[in-house]
């Protein structure tokens, strides 16, 4: 699967599956961290995290379900470069959580945000979900603002953890009305 839609005068975006442990997907899923982990320090601690804390964090949190069977991995890019990515990982037999959505800044504002949404409710639907689901910090209002643009809506607490603040559902069923 793979969703190619121009944007920009001069940019076109390309969303495809991709191997998490390839060495885009690990860029990217660094930049995504250490982007997400330092506006959590800088919130609450007034600093960036230190190396230690970027590298503690990412081996804490490893990515290698976001593959099959267990879910999926999606690569975007920008004029054929890697730019942003997103990851999906089986619930149940009717729910998948997104996870790891990132775009760069760089290139923020052209589409992308869009166009991997797009692609993230396709790689659902070949899982088999009937719903998406997301756990997220408050603070990140650009996520939530782009959630919520695309169809998501806030639902009951499925998941606890020190980062999930808010969640969001989408339902994929067709004639589907938004949320659940």
């Amino acid at each position: 699967m793979t969703i190619s839609t121009p944007h920009t005068a001069t940019g076109l975006w390309t969303v495809s599956r991709a191997d998490v442990g390839s060495p885009e997907a690990a860029a990217l899923l660094r930049e995504y961290y250490t982007d997400v982990a330092n506006r959590y320090y800088r919130l609450h601690l007034g600093r960036e995290g230190t190396p230690e804390e970027i590298e503690t964090g990412l081996a804490d949190s490893p990515s290698d379900d976001l593959a099959g069977p267990t879910g999926a991995f999606l690569l975007g890019r920008y004029d054929g470069e890697p730019q942003s990515c997103a990851g999906l990982r089986v619930l149940d037999d009717r729910s998948v959580e997104l996870t790891r959505v990132f775009v760069r800044h760089a290139v923020r504002g052209t589409g992308g945000g869009a166009r991997l949404l797009a692609a993230v409710d396709a790689a659902a639907r070949e899982l088999g979900a009937e719903r998406i689901v997301l756990d997220t910090r408050l603070d990140l209002v650009e996520a939530r603002a782009l959630y919520t643009r695309h169809g998501y809506r806030e639902i009951p607490a499925y998941s606890s953890g020190p980062y999930a603040q808010i969640w969001y559902g989408k339902d994929l069923t067709a004639g589907a009305a938004g949320s659940n």
